[in-house]
């Protein structure tokens, strides 16, 4: 069985997935087509909720060569562990994505030859996040002509490290949280006003853990950023392979350097108050190729 109805899921004898949030028994339903005979397409959650990561499977009565997918526009990397039969991916939902009808397609090739193709439809629902009102220190609102410059210069730095896409799955196993001892606030997706003024939704999740805590890596993965940003501070980004991407900011000091791989666990750094922030804590991000997606997710995903 792929998934049970009490949120754990045994995926291919590697991966549990754990619903993030209590769904409706309708929407918390695997959602399985066949694609041939031989060849079933699933995924985790046929209506994901803006901003969630969820898991996509294709499994065969006979070894596959390889999976091709996409999803949304978005091409789906496809991985397998010992079993040929049985491949999986991770799905994200943009923060911004429309709610609405999305098609998720996958082309199976077969070892002994041919193919399968498969067309399954979701529904894309509405994350209802809500608004959050914070006090920030005015240069953080109305800026400068040099930090507009600079934060600039972020914006397309940070660009350029996301839409690199290293086609090698680095993580294994499941996934930890980046403190230990303390609970996510759930300010991911929020619509955040800094001192009256509207600005963009808060992409990540945050830990109000103490200055000086350790930062851990949530996963196996290459540092591909270690320093000081405008609105994030002292920032460290991992890419964990296929596309996914975790970053932890605000930090007090760094741990790590850019180019050097870490194991999960490892000690990036530590929180602090670096940035636009009211106060010590951590803020923790994950990218999904072009999806900013709820960190948290990643929580349910045990090995």
């Amino acid at each position: 069985m792929f998934f049970s109805r009490v949120g754990v899921v045994q995926i291919a004898g590697t991966l549990l997935l754990a619903a993030a949030q209590a769904r409706s028994s309708e929407e918390s339903e695997v959602k399985t087509v066949r694609c041939d005979e031989a060849v079933l397409l699933r995924v985790s959650d046929p209506a994901p909720k803006q901003g969630s990561i969820g898991i996509v499977e294709v499994r065969s009565e006979t070894p596959l060569l390889s999976v091709d997918g996409i999803f949304a526009g978005e091409e789906l990397l496809f991985w397998h562990d010992a079993d040929a039969r049985v491949f999986q991916a991770l799905l994200g939902v943009d923060l911004y994505e429309s709610p609405g009808a999305a098609s998720l397609r996958a082309r199976a090739v077969r070892e002994s030859g041919g193919a399968a193709d498969c067309l399954l439809e979701l529904r894309i629902t509405d994350g209802a996040f809500p608004i959050q009102r914070l006090d920030v220190a005015p240069e953080y609102v109305e800026l400068s002509p040099e930090d507009r410059a600079r934060s600039q210069r972020d914006a397309a730095e940070l660009d350029r490290v996301f839409s690199a896409t290293t086609r090698e799955r680095l993580w294994q196993g499941g996934f930890l949280a980046p403190v230990t001892g303390y609970e996510p606030s759930g300010s991911f997706g929020k619509r955040r006003v800094f001192n009256g003024r509207p600005r963009s939704p808060h992409s990540g999740e945050d830990f109000s853990a103490p200055a000086g805590a350790p930062v851990l890596a949530t996963a196996r993965g290459r540092v591909v950023l270690a320093k000081g940003l405008f609105f994030l501070g002292t920032t460290v980004i991992l890419d964990h392979g296929f596309g996914l991407y975790s970053f932890y900011g605000h930090l007090s000091s760094l741990g790590v350097e850019t180019g050097t791989f870490v194991e999960s666990g490892a000690r990036l750094g530590a929180v602090g108050a670096t940035g636009r922030v009211t106060g010590a804590h951590l803020h923790w991000g994950v990218r999904l190729g072009d999806a900013r997606v709820n960190p948290v997710d990643l929580l349910a995903l045990a090995r």
